[in-house]
């Protein structure tokens, strides 16, 4: 039965994430479908402006990234397509999306829904304020009712401020 289990590991489908070399997204896209593995590249219209013109081009949703649907027999041959760094993981090892994240990502570059990529934010989390009057400084998001709040404290004093900040000002730190 051991081995069953190794075999059906080892074909089985699972979504993992690809980082991939910068602008790179669209091209590791076309040659895993070339080579008839299923590739997901979710992508965002944007108005892009030059000199004498206007154009709404597609990119990337998430920059640096594609997501591919693949077994472990086919790990070497994903890692060698043109334009791939990396297949994201812990470790050496490839760490597998849930399906029901891939399926979220599914239904949205379907909808009619207006959509853009969004820092991956949590309660808790240290950032800095990269926008604003307050740009520069550290601190960590904190929720309340339905805005987001950045504390800022003196770890030494035990004592804190807190002031209501628009979470697309921060980033991770």
């Amino acid at each position: 039965m051991n081995q069953i289990n190794q075999i059906n590991q080892t074909t089985a489908l699972h979504w993992y994430a690809l980082r991939t070399k910068s602008r790179h997204e669209k091209l590791v896209r076309d040659q895993l479908d070339k080579q008839g593995i299923e590739p997901l590249l979710p992508t965002v219209k944007r108005l892009s402006q030059w000199k004498d013109r206007k154009k709404e081009i597609e990119v990337p949703l998430f920059s640096g990234y594609c997501f591919v649907r693949f077994s472990q027999l086919e790990k070497t041959p994903v890692q060698k397509i043109v334009g791939v760094v990396e297949i994201v993981g812990s470790g050496t090892r490839p760490e597998p999306i849930p399906e029901e994240e891939i399926n979220g990502l599914r239904r949205l570059m379907t909808s009619v829904l207006p959509y853009d990529s969004h820092p991956y934010l949590h309660e808790g989390m240290k950032v800095e304020v990269v926008r604003g009057p307050l740009q520069g400084a550290h601190g960590i998001l904190l929720r309340k009712e339905k805005r987001h709040r950045l504390v800022i404290g003196v770890q030494l004093i035990q004592q804190a401020a807190a002031v209501e900040i628009d979470v697309n000002d921060v980033i991770a730190v």
